[in-house]
């Protein structure tokens, strides 16, 4: 099996699961945190959305600075409603999926580098990264998420196996 059939199997597993979860999101409470420390709903909510699109930006550039001297710390705008969180998974799905599609195994073989303020982070095959630093890393924060549905009395889906809230 090609890594690209395998990413593009492994995307829609993990894209299903994405869209269970942010079906459930209260959308009332974009602010809310369990700590002060941690990610705010909302924003947690729309980077489990848009996370599957980094597979489209590890392929299609060489790196990436998460935080470029001088300039401002991003932060994407909360959606305002469930299917603004729905379209952006979609979104970025779709993006990841046509990066995919067109990429090569020697191409995904090629190191990538991940930035702050112009040093390198991290320095690994495409493949990798892809494997690590976004779809493992896109299960910790669904999984984040998860927690997140049940502190606000939201119903939490069966993703890897039962659920207490499907009865499954």
């Amino acid at each position: 099996m090609q890594l690209t059939e395998l990413f593009l199997q492994d995307l829609g597993r993990e894209a299903a699961s994405n869209r269970r979860v942010l079906e459930r999101v209260p959308m009332d409470r974009p602010d809310w945190k369990p700590h002060e420390k941690s990610m705010a709903l909302g924003y947690l909510a729309y980077l489990v959305a848009t996370m599957p699109s980094w597979i489209a930006m590890i392929i299609d550039q060489d790196e990436f600075d998460m935080r470029p001297q001088g300039a401002p710390n991003p932060r994407p705008a909360d959606a305002k409603s469930t299917q603004e969180l729905l379209d952006a998974l979609d979104a970025s799905v779709a993006k990841a999926r046509e990066s995919l599609s067109r990429t090569s195994e020697e191409h995904l073989m090629k190191n990538w580098r991940l930035l702050a303020a112009g040093r390198v982070v991290d320095e690994r095959p495409r493949y990798v990264v892809i494997q690590d630093a976004v779809l493992g890393h896109l299960a910790h924060h669904r999984g984040q998420l998860t927690v997140y549905l049940r502190l606000n009395e939201a119903k939490v889906p069966a993703i890897y196996g039962p659920s207490a809230d499907e009865g499954i």
